[in-house]
């Protein structure tokens, strides 16, 4: 008796452009990581001149005076970490009440306006809120902030050293809140988008057992988004810590350590960006050097980022 061949099983329809496909994804991922490593190699390249002649002590001096070539990337970096540091202390607690407030306390008839509005906050160019910092809120800052509490600070105490400065708005502390209005609409946004992804039944039966709001919110809702609101921190410092144009036009650009709230200083950003297109030789590899140590720094946070969310997934 002779065996029936079992059939032939159907081929799947666009089975022929598996292959394809599977090759454009990767030219595309590799694609990324050249690039990636391009941009790398050009800062190191472009840097070299200035690692190579001041070497660590590069990064661990203040001074930058391009009249005697003498570079140091110790003021940029810390004006750099302390306005990010301080923007994200002053906008995380505003975007999670906004955030808060459209999920659980906003009446549905205001919901979308406020999101929308909320949304279209962070498509503002940066150099509006620049101009607008420059001429409408670091002299309103000057006036009703800056001078009252230098006036009322105690002479030869610490809290006079910590208000020292030019009562001219522009500073430390105004480039923080500026950056802080810049960035919470975008921590704002995502932890709201994070917050609708709570189940309903959960937030039901937190409220059917007698939880408060805010109960619900700190026992149920923010430890269900903990890994992606560090997402959402981290998308935040991330533009604080690459923002130019705002902080340029406001934060003093003075070269330095800052030495109080109110003092001027420079970030890594606006010291490349007020000086790159003036500069030859030395001066320019010591701006690309900058730009190579502005890309580690924020390697280094989402390393540490990744890091913290791998620990919560595993918790």
């Amino acid at each position: 008796m002779t065996a029936i061949a079992p059939a032939a099983a159907p081929r799947a329809r666009g089975a022929v452009f598996d292959r394809a496909f599977e090759w454009l994804c990767f030219a595309a991922a590799t694609l990324l990581l050249t690039a990636l490593a391009g941009v790398v190699i050009s800062l190191a390249i472009g840097g070299w001149p200035a690692l190579a002649k001041f070497g660590p002590t590069f990064f661990i001096h203040a001074t930058w005076d391009p009249v005697a070539e003498v570079y140091g990337a110790l003021g940029a970096v810390v004006g750099t970490l302390v306005t990010s540091a301080v923007a994200l202390l002053i906008a995380l607690p505003l975007a999670l009440g906004v955030a808060i407030f459209l999920v659980e306390l906003c009446p549905p008839i205001l919901r979308r306006p406020i999101g929308t509005a909320v949304e279209l906050l962070a498509g503002i160019p940066s150099i509006v809120y620049g101009m607008w910092g420059l001429f409408v809120f670091a002299p309103w800052f000057a006036r009703h902030v800056q001078l009252p509490v230098m006036m009322m600070a105690p002479p030869g105490t610490i809290w006079e050293t910590l208000t020292a400065g030019v009562p001219n708005g522009a500073g430390i502390l105004t480039a923080s809140i500026i950056l802080a209005i810049m960035v919470l609409p975008f921590i704002a946004a995502t932890l709201r988008e994070l917050l609708l992804t709570v189940p309903a039944q959960v937030r039901e039966s937190a409220y059917g057992l007698g939880s408060t709001t805010f109960e619900t919110v700190r026992l149920v809702s923010l430890p269900y988004i903990r890994t992606g609101a560090v997402g959402a921190v981290m998308l935040g410092l991330g533009r604080a810590l690459g923002e130019t144009m705002a902080v340029t036009f406001i934060i003093g650009n003075a070269h330095g350590l800052p030495t109080s709230i109110f003092a001027s200083g420079s970030t890594i950003a606006s010291t490349i960006a007020n000086e790159f297109a003036e500069s030859a030789g030395l001066h320019s590899a010591a701006l690309i050097a900058l730009g190579l140590t502005l890309f580690v720094i924020t390697f280094i946070v989402l390393t540490l980022a990744r890091a913290l969310i791998g620990r919560q997934v595993h918790a």
